[in-house]
């Protein structure tokens, strides 16, 4: 759940959201090593007294500085592309969702038993409902926990985005497209 002022990310509540959690850890950490050594080596070379005025070229320097960067971007990137695939994969969903945004509010179809569709509004803000302010809606959609959940999105008349944060989950709903998005679900929330 987000809370006012909150730095890090939600509890993670997908096995995506996890990967992408600690793929965030991971870059972090070589930025900061990164921007230790670019200090370091700043103070380095303004504390540093000896000045080779006629150096012109050096092949091995060149080579580092343009070798390190490449296996730096490297560390990052394998990670990354390992997430970007995982987030694509599919693997025989137990239940598919149609969900399509309207304006002000979210339409969901279950049709893998039996045909179920459903509005969803936001509750009205003068209610006495102050935990979720602004989130809470009237029907809310339920989802099985440990199933592979497949959703197809789409929107009947201008881009809407959907998003589940804590499932590591944002695609935009765009009329005249589909997009789908797969997950899990590992413990029961709302």
């Amino acid at each position: 759940m987000s809370l006012n002022h909150q730095i890090n990310f939600q509890d993670a509540n997908s096995p995506i959201m996890e990967h992408m959690i600690s793929f965030h850890d991971h870059a972090m950490m070589v930025i900061i090593m990164i921007i230790s050594s670019i200090i370091y080596m700043l103070f380095f070379m303004l504390n540093n007294k000896m000045i080779d005025r006629f150096l012109v070229e050096n092949q091995t320097v060149e080579i580092i500085w343009t070798v390190v960067p490449v296996f730096m971007l490297l560390f990052l990137a394998i990670p990354s592309l390992k997430i970007l695939y995982l987030t694509d994969e599919l693997n025989h969903p137990t239940i598919s969702i149609k969900t399509i945004g309207h304006q002000w509010y979210w339409s969901y179809e279950y049709d893998d038993f039996k045909s179920i569709s459903f509005d969803s509004f936001m509750i009205n803000n003068n209610e006495d409902n102050t935990f979720f302010r602004l989130l809470d809606v009237d029907n809310r959609l339920i989802l099985p926990i440990n199933n592979q959940i497949r959703m197809l999105i789409t929107s009947t008349d201008v881009i809407h985005s959907f998003a589940l944060p804590t499932l590591g989950v944002k695609v935009d709903a765009v009329p005249g497209r589909i997009n789908q998005i797969s997950t899990i679900i590992n413990r029961p929330g709302i």
